[in-house]
């Protein structure tokens, strides 16, 4: 069985690495260090840059808009996520404990920077996008203490309530669009 303890001095690539690798202790880490919520945001930060760059119209302002929405979103989703599964399911965290989580869940978004190379841009989407998927389970599982079913459940709702929301600002967005237009 592999050891399951943490160096005492661990950098944010190493914390990146353990996230990527769904490794356990990592993701107890940050939920419990609220000192990270700085290197979660970088992480964050850096996984929207990488996606600006690797992507097909990289560029100052799709790399700045890029940057803006995946802050935001990580934002909103670990408020939507800490609704569902800590008022909902009854999961037991803070929103700051899943703000950390996520951030940190989103290592693997780095490598969408592999997209400038375009044969491997749209296979790199789907790996990194199954990533992204499997540790943002992992990282709900761990900050809300239950059960994958749970977190599962708890990805699917706010993943459904992220696609409502968009179609609901999609909606005002073209009204309005229709009235100026």
């Amino acid at each position: 069985m592999e050891d399951q303890t943490l160096p005492a001095e661990r950098t944010l690539v190493d914390r990146m690495i353990g996230a990527a690798r769904f490794d356990i202790p990592t993701y107890e880490e940050v939920e419990a260090d609220v000192g990270l919520t700085g290197q979660a945001a970088l992480v964050v930060v850096l996984a929207a840059v990488a996606r600006g760059i690797g992507g097909a119209e990289a560029g100052g302002a799709a790399i700045l808009g890029g940057l803006l929405s995946g802050l935001l979103q990580w934002a909103v989703l670990a408020g939507v996520t800490f609704l569902i599964g800590d008022k909902l399911l009854k999961g037991t965290a803070t929103w700051g404990e899943l703000l950390r989580t996520l951030g940190f869940a989103q290592a693997p978004g780095v490598l969408m920077v592999l997209g400038v190379i375009r044969p491997l841009s749209m296979v790199m989407e789907v790996i990194v996008s199954i990533w992204l998927l499997f540790t943002g389970i992992v990282a709900i599982r761990q900050a809300l203490d239950f059960g994958t079913g749970k977190a599962i459940l708890t990805a699917f709702l706010a993943w459904l309530c992220g696609v409502v929301l968009v179609v609901l600002v999609g909606i005002q967005l073209a009204g309005l669009s229709a009235i100026t237009g």
